[in-house]
Formats: C-alpha cells, sequence, structure tokens
C-alpha cells in the first residue's frame, strides 16, 4: 500500500490528471498566486496605515496650517480694513480684530503638542505691506526641530525648518 508523505515521489501506480503523468503535475496555478499577492498586498497596506506620523510631520502640518490661516487672516485684515492681530495663548492660538461678520479661523493646533516660541504678537493688516514677521514653533519637551512661519512683508507667508 502506497502512503504519502513530505518528499515521497509519487509511485507509478498513481494515477494520471487530466491526461498528464503523476510526476508532471507540479507547482500553483495562477490563480493561487494571485491571491496570495493580493493577500501580501492587503496586509502591507493595512500595516502602512497603521504606522503612526512622526513628530516632524505632525509639526510641519501645524506650520503649513498656521501659514494658511495667517494669510487669510491678512486677507480679511485687508478686506474689512481694519487691523488683525495673531498672537499664541496657552492652549494654541487667537486672531484679535477679525470682523464679526466673517466665519472665526481655529484657534487650536492640530496637535497637541505644538507649541510657538515667544509670544509676540503678529500684525496682519490692514496695509498690503506689513513688515517683515516670524513664528517659530517647536514640540513641546522638544529641541529640535523648530519651524519657522515667515513673511518679509510683501510675499505670504512661507515654512522652513531652522537648523541650529
Amino acid at each position: 500500500m502506497p502512503t504519502s508523505a513530505a518528499g515521497n515521489k509519487p509511485s507509478m501506480d498513481t494515477p494520471a490528471r487530466d491526461g498528464v503523468a503523476a510526476s508532471a503535475v507540479r507547482g500553483f496555478t495562477l490563480i493561487e498566486l494571485m491571491v496570495v499577492i493580493a493577500v501580501i498586498a492587503i496586509g502591507s497596506a493595512a500595516a502602512s496605515l497603521a504606522i503612526r506620523d512622526s513628530a516632524a510631520d505632525a509639526l510641519a502640518r501645524d506650520g503649513e496650517r498656521l501659514a494658511a490661516l495667517l494669510e487669510a487672516a491678512r486677507s480679511r485684515s485687508r478686506a474689512a480694513g481694519v487691523p488683525v492681530r495673531w498672537r499664541p495663548t496657552e492652549t494654541g492660538f487667537i486672531f484679535e480684530g477679525l470682523p464679526p461678520s466673517t466665519a472665526p479661523l481655529p484657534t487650536r493646533w492640530l496637535d497637541a503638542q505644538t507649541l510657538a516660541i515667544g509670544n509676540a504678537p503678529l500684525l496682519l493688516g490692514p496695509d498690503p505691506v506689513i513688515g517683515a514677521q516670524a513664528v517659530y514653533i517647536r514640540r513641546a519637551g522638544a529641541s529640535q526641530p523648530v519651524i519657522s512661519i515667515a513673511t518679509d512683508g510683501l510675499r505670504p507667508f512661507s515654512v522652513t525648518t531652522v537648523t541650529p
């Protein structure tokens, strides 16, 4: 009586399959290979989505968002003809002087660990040309990296990483 164990070669009395001798039937079908590849792709996609963003990415996102908010406040200040000031607070920041008829701008950081360094307010208008101004932000408990959100007074606020 023949046995089938791993490593055994099929015996000559093993029946043929689809007209092919048993010794010639080996390997995987294309469908089996594609299913395995699909399972691996889904698993790697789930793993990459589960990985948290780094602290530097979160800080960069806060910097880009703040630059956009400062430009929005600057535009509103010019449109309404009123001075608008930005200043940091303990929990985020505030825009003072925005016309009450406009929608309020956000006042919190995206990441709770983001802090503004210093507390000098920025004057965002109503003049089309404002003085050169900058805000520096960093994560709480970390000295690096520091991100600068700055303007020369003519151009929009831009975000750069400050190296010591």
